[in-house]
């Protein structure tokens, strides 16, 4: 099995940044041929890897650190009135876990969602193999999460279980249930996993402070920021 010394990284051309306007950006990946563990894993997500698809990455841009990794402490959360309003809000939902896999369920969910929340970035139109290889091609830590009223499959939230944590992946819902706060229920609920499983956090990917899609993951609390090889509480 390799080791993190032994890892080799591969970075990409300068491309156009998909978060902020007129920026370049260059991203970092692992060796996709490297046999990669779940402890392996693990360390590169405590020094701010992330995984899409089979890739696992970073940000390697030379003239710009907006992209900060974020986690949550979860046994030191404490949920803010709207959070725990919606919380009860949705105690009709059932959460069962399952294997990641393509259905035409799945899918369907995912298209509406993109097509609604992201018509504007670069996942929309919305696309089956893009939805395989983003989320169904993935590791064996990964787990889709539904979440049910009664049949009807309302979110699915993607993360990864690692050695201390889990991995928030990504989360789709339906987006006409707006009242219901589908991806703040998500987060709160893969905290409260996270507590159930006596892990220490929840990884919620990357924070940019120009980006306001992202403002939400500053919504809890306490928050850790990854900041020159360190993990720092924000005040």
């Amino acid at each position: 099995m390799t080791s993190l010394s032994e890892l080799k990284f591969f970075a990409t051309p300068s491309h156009d940044c998909s978060y902020i306007d007129g920026k370049q950006a260059i991203t970092l990946f692992v060796d996709p041929a490297a046999e990669l563990d779940c402890q392996l894993y693990t360390a590169l997500a405590a020094v701010g890897f992330r995984r899409s698809g089979s890739h696992i990455y970073r940000p390697y841009c030379q003239t710009c650190s907006a992209c900060i990794p974020v986690r949550l402490p979860v046994a030191e959360f404490q949920p803010r009135r709207t959070q725990s309003r919606t919380w009860k809000r949705n105690a009709d939902l059932a959460v069962t876990q399952a294997n990641p896999t393509y259905t035409d369920e799945y899918y369907d969910l995912y298209a509406r969602y993109i097509s609604s929340r992201h018509s504007d970035g670069d996942m929309y139109p919305p696309e089956a193999e893009q939805f395989k290889s983003f989320l169904v091609e993935c590791r064996e830590e990964t787990r889709f999460y539904e979440f049910r009223c009664a049949d009807r499959l309302m979110a699915i939230a993607v993360a990864d279980r690692l050695q201390d944590g889990l991995s928030a992946i990504y989360t789709f819902f339906d987006p006409d249930e707006v009242q219901r706060s589908l991806g703040v229920q998500a987060v709160l609920w893969l905290i409260d996993e996270a507590k159930r499983l006596q892990l220490s956090y929840l990884f919620l990917g990357y924070w940019i402070k120009q980006c306001q899609k992202m403002n939400y993951k500053l919504e809890y609390r306490p928050i850790e920021l990854f900041i020159n090889g360190h993990w720092i509480p924000l005040d």
